[in-house]
């Protein structure tokens, strides 16, 4: 499921798009928004689905070679250890997984088929795949482990099927490295015997709110918030400051005011960190002391009221 940091991310996104633009249709905006995270969905489940489309590509290789005129004993007595693998089956078998695919008709593995194709060949390449089809041991566990090694070490790194992501959705390009953890969490949860479920998107509605309420009211006070920033840094003309730091500034600031039940810190040390990934070398130092400025004159003015203790 998508966390607080990465709707963050995805939030600030879409105030930045907005106001590079100089559109003013939030409503547009919103749905946009709404629909890049409800996409992140179907990215977390083909890489789901691709499993099992490298498991069948396999099975079919080897129907094949059983046919050859001239079949070799390894052709007619094939190591089918892959094929049976229970994780994998479990995916291919998930009622959730299945009833997505179709209602959202993700086509894709049929329609662009050589990616499969790609990730069968590396996966028969690797050590880790010969070693586990000459393993004596047949447990759910090890099967489980190599589906894990499978994901991590074939499909995640791979700059194909990267490229053809980021061409097929742009959104992707920063979800990609999220969904890859969400899919390993998501395999490594799997207990042998229990029927395979898709994740939620969103831990609550709560999570499902936050994503609204924090890009509308960043957006209609972008005014307001411009003005105390630039009276809490004198030395600093408006356009000095990188346009990610005044956006990332500016959803801490709605959070101080909005959020009641986040905690300041939890609120500063949150977009410090954002910062790290998206913008300037120095913008981290800069923004924790714009935000503990601001925090502590929004505390004394009462802008900030926090539910509970500790919060401030």
């Amino acid at each position: 499921m998508i966390n607080r940091r990465h709707i963050r991310v995805k939030v600030m996104q879409s105030v930045y798009a907005m106001l590079q633009s100089h559109n003013d249709d939030i409503i547009r905006e919103e749905k946009f928004l709404k629909h890049s995270i409800l996409k992140m969905f179907d990215l977390y489940v083909l890489n789901l689905q691709l499993l099992v489309e490298v498991q069948k590509l396999a099975s079919k290789k080897i129907a094949l070679s059983k046919k050859k005129i001239l079949a070799t004993k390894e052709d007619l007595a094939p190591n089918t250890k892959f094929l049976n693998n229970k994780l994998i089956k479990a995916i291919a078998e998930s009622v959730s997984v299945e009833g997505y695919i179709e209602l959202n008709n993700l086509r894709n593995w049929d329609e662009n088929s050589e990616y499969v194709k790609i990730v069968l060949d590396e996966l028969q390449k690797s050590d880790f795949y010969k070693k586990y089809l000459n393993t004596d041991e047949n447990s759910y566990n090890l099967d489980k482990a190599f589906v894990i090694d499978f994901f991590k070490e074939i499909i995640a790194p791979n700059e194909k099927l990267g490229e053809y992501f980021e061409d097929d959705m742009i959104s992707w390009v920063d979800d990609i490295p999220f969904v890859n953890t969400w899919v390993v969490k998501s395999l490594s949860k799997q207990k042998d015997g229990v029927i395979f479920a898709l994740g939620r998107l969103y831990k609550d509605k709560d999570d499902e709110d936050f994503v609204s309420d924090l890009f509308k009211k960043t957006v209609l006070k972008n005014a307001e918030y411009e003005k105390d920033i630039t009276e809490k840094t004198p030395n600093w003309e408006t356009d000095r400051i990188a346009d990610i730091d005044m956006i990332l500034i500016k959803m801490a600031m709605t959070e101080f005011i909005n959020f009641a039940s986040i905690p300041t810190r939890v609120t500063i040390n949150e977009y410090i960190e954002v910062s790290k990934d998206y913008s300037t070398e120095k913008s981290s130092y800069f923004i924790n002391g714009v935000l503990d400025k601001i925090s502590k004159e929004f505390i004394l003015n009462k802008r900030i009221v926090k539910i509970g203790r500790g919060l401030l």
